[in-house]
């Protein structure tokens, strides 16, 4: 089969690893790809958001299955359109995208259908959510309505403070993602991602992992896109999995059916863990980034049956097989992120890291030239890495990280803090 994945991540770059390895794959392309991608696929200058161009490489390669990783092509409408052209992808459609594509959206339908989330307001303009501001307890969250590359969401401590976000929002801190902002209540917990393949009947749940949202070492500082991940999630116990799926993730699925908006893809739930169990943050319509390369690094079973199962309605027959051990990956971006940074810096050591044993280097933000390897993005790098337990896994994946020399980036120092405290482990 002719394969193409959408995107140029370091979610792709799993997703590509990861389908490289099956047999069923006869060529694999991804657009517009990176500089790690293309050490396994065929990358293709076309942009993920380019949906006519999309379909006219599909038909003139006879593309089979395309898969889409960002959110971006799914909430305008990719899915949609590969399908009235007549090729099958993995995905939901845009209406069913609107999980993620507005805060609003999820929201109000958690509150139509009793799925346990914190209490909310949706505000078009700024007065009105200053006065509600006024009247509730903090710290709050702020949050744009619409996509905001992980960073639209904002925990502010101060009624000025909120009164700054607020404004910032509405002022296009986040251009056309904040014409609308979601406040709603904090959430005391510890966060986990869980993942379920649907295809609109059936649920088959994925590993469990943990993402690392904070720019600084023990969840400091600013909201990123993700500065590593751990899989599997301890704080994801046997229990939290079937309150899960019995609260959040059923409901969700029953509810987006009888819309007549079934939603068929990967349905990635943001949790916080309370007391009283788990309580939904967020739904993203897509694998989550980093938590991909830790998935994929631990999947045991051919992953392109499965996503095409999903997309075709025959995932009750797909049974998927894990790796005991944990993976651990730590994201490695340039200085500043995620602020301002600088791009084109030269990244060296790149083999040797790939070289030490149960690591595997996946690229973010980078692009080949000239046989160097240049930063292109904020998050550039994802080392990944296999142990048996989570301090072994990071062991193994911060030895990746000190093989490569790149002055220019960063990382935390303490990805998969909350397991290894949680677990006791030396």
């Amino acid at each position: 089969m002719n394969i193409l994945v959408i995107g140029s991540g370091g979610r792709e770059h799993a997703l590509c690893w990861a389908l490289k390895k099956s047999p069923l794959v006869t060529q694999l392309f991804c657009a517009p790809g990176n500089g790690g991608i293309a050490e396994v696929a065929e990358c293709v200058a076309i942009s993920a958001e380019d949906i006519e161009a999309i379909i006219k490489f599909c038909k003139s390669k006879a593309i089979d299955f395309v898969v889409i990783g960002p959110e971006v092509p799914l909430v305008i409408g990719l899915v949609d359109d590969l399908e009235a052209a007549g090729i099958r992808s993995f995905g939901p459609r845009a209406a069913a995208a609107a999980l993620e594509g507005s805060k609003g959206f999820m929201k109000d339908l958690c509150r139509e259908h009793g799925i346990p989330t914190a209490a909310y307001r949706r505000f078009a303009d700024a007065a009105a959510a200053k006065a509600y501001v006024a009247t509730q307890d903090l710290p709050i969250v702020v949050k744009a309505d619409g996509l905001a590359a992980g960073k639209g969401v904002i925990i502010v401590q101060t009624r000025d403070e909120a009164n700054e976000t607020i404004d910032d929002i509405f002022d296009g801190m986040f251009g056309g993602a904040g014409a609308e902002i979601v406040i709603e209540q904090f959430l005391a917990g510890e966060e986990a991602s869980f993942f379920v393949l649907t295809d609109g009947e059936t649920i088959l749940p994925l590993a469990t992992a943990q993402d690392h949202k904070a720019v600084g070492d023990g969840d400091t500082g600013p909201n990123t896109g993700g500065m590593g991940a751990y899989s599997p999630a301890p704080v994801m116990t046997d229990e939290m999995i079937n309150a899960t799926i019995e609260r959040i993730i059923k409901p969700t699925v029953k509810a987006m059916k009888e819309r007549g908006t079934p939603f068929t893809g990967v349905l990635y739930a943001g949790l916080m863990i309370t007391d009283e169990g788990p309580q939904l943050i967020e739904y993203n319509v897509r694998f989550g980034d980093p938590e991909c390369q830790v998935l994929c690094a631990r999947m045991a079973s051919d992953l392109l049956p499965a996503l095409m199962a999903t997309a075709n309605g025959s995932l009750a027959d797909i049974r998927l097989e894990w790796r005991e051990e944990t993976a651990l990956v730590v994201v490695m971006a340039a200085n500043g992120y995620p602020g301002n940074y600088e791009k084109n810096t030269v990244i060296e050591g790149l083999d040797e890291a790939a070289r030490i044993k149960d690591v595997i280097i996946f690229h973010a933000g980078t692009k080949q030239q000239e046989g160097k390897i240049l930063a292109t993005g904020g998050r550039v790098l994802g080392v990944t890495a296999i142990g048996k337990t989570v301090k072994q896994a990071q062991k193994n994946a911060y030895s990746g990280v000190h093989a490569i020399r790149w002055p220019d980036g960063f990382c935390r120092s303490d990805i998969g803090w909350r397991a290894i405290n949680r677990g006791g482990e030396e």
